[in-house]
């Protein structure tokens, strides 16, 4: 059994502008996504969305052996994180021809092996 992180990039911006028909078309495709997962036998793990990048709090070390800590955005990316799957399976090929559908409806995935 492996698991593998599916990452969900996303343009903030242009997404909280979306009218609520969009928001309501990348539900739907997320709820097939779920069944489809499903019925090929993978297991979902957890899944949620994330709060925006703005409210993100970044900690790094300070080189002075304390940390400094910054309020997000910390990319300078038009796309940030918005959401995750982590998903267990053991069929990788099948979950990928899954993503691969999904990434096809529209939606932006990023396939990550946990190792």
């Amino acid at each position: 059994m492996s698991r593998h992180l599916l990452l969900l990039p996303a343009p903030e911006a242009e997404w909280a502008e979306l009218p609520p028909e969009e928001h309501e078309k990348g539900l739907r495709s997320h709820e097939r996504f779920h069944r489809d997962l499903a019925s090929g036998g993978h297991t979902v793990v957890t899944t949620s969305p994330l709060a925006p990048s703005a409210e993100a709090t970044g900690m790094r070390p300070d080189g002075k052996g304390g940390a400094l800590v910054t309020q997000g955005p910390f990319t300078e990316s038009v796309e940030q994180v918005v959401g995750f799957y982590l998903v267990e399976t053991e069929d990788e090929p099948d979950l990928r021809r899954l993503c691969m559908e999904f990434a096809a409806r529209g939606e932006l995935i990023e396939f990550r092996n946990l190792v």
